[in-house]
């Protein structure tokens, strides 16, 4: 695969299955329906897992605006390839989130609560305050970022041995600090489901919540840029 398509294929499998254990998890009538936050961050983790190990030979498998950005910052990728890995990234976030519908589309026509349905898609606060809600994302977005510039290979990105420490990873932040906003921690994650939440046919949806829209694209990106700078720093000495 060139770079920009595993940078597409490998968010488009982090989203398909990272909201598919969501919607499998909220949605009505679904065999897993109930089972609880444990399963989601272990579904997000696995989908993780699944993305990297599948892009990390031919892009380094960001497969995060806010893992590009930090690693451009750090100085560990180009700057020219930022806009085109973050394009492929938003693209496969939305096709991921496409066929979540695909899959569970009768699930969400049986399910009558909109947030629900807007949760299979993108993240809500637990307790809706601009600058908590930030906060969290950025100390989230750092703890994910700041490790991954720690095992990240010095030409480029992530190899595909380190699928498994990046999924580890990402499920101690949902376990530890997914409670407030849903650990969003990556905007095409966030951004690219809620872009088709808002396209898409979904009967009885609500609104797509564009007023907190910013807060995991604002909060995921500065905590990955503070991690470079720091990470920096750290290298520096």
């Amino acid at each position: 695969m060139t770079p920009f398509l595993a940078e597409f294929v490998g968010t488009a499998l982090i989203v398909l299955l990272g909201n598919g254990v969501v919607a499998n998890v909220l949605l009505s009538k679904t065999h897993g329906n109930g089972s609880g936050l444990i399963v989601i961050t272990v579904g997000w983790a696995m989908a993780v897992f699944v993305g990297v190990f599948v892009a990390a030979s031919s892009s380094g498998a960001h497969l995060n605006p806010a893992v590009t950005l930090a690693l451009a910052v750090a100085g560990k990728f180009a700057w020219a390839s930022v806009p085109g890995y973050i394009l492929s990234q938003m693209l496969g976030g939305m096709m991921g989130a496409f066929l979540v519908w695909l899959v569970y589309r009768n699930h969400f026509a049986a399910t009558s609560d909109g947030n629900l349905k807007l949760a299979a898609f993108c993240t809500a606060p637990a307790i809706r305050n601009t600058f908590g809600n930030v906060v969290s994302e950025v100390v989230g977005t750092f703890v994910l970022v700041y490790c991954v510039l720690n095992i990240a290979s010095p030409k480029m990105g992530l190899g595909a041995l380190d699928a498994l420490p990046v999924a580890l990873l990402v499920m101690s932040i949902g376990v530890s600090l997914g409670g407030t906003t849903g650990y969003a921690i990556n905007p095409a994650r966030d951004l690219g489901p809620r872009l088709m939440h808002a396209l898409l046919p979904i009967p009885g949806k609500r609104d797509s919540d564009w007023g907190y829209a910013l807060v995991p694209v604002v909060g995921s990106i500065t905590g990955g840029v503070l991690a470079a700078l720091v990470y920096g720093l750290q290298m520096a000495h």
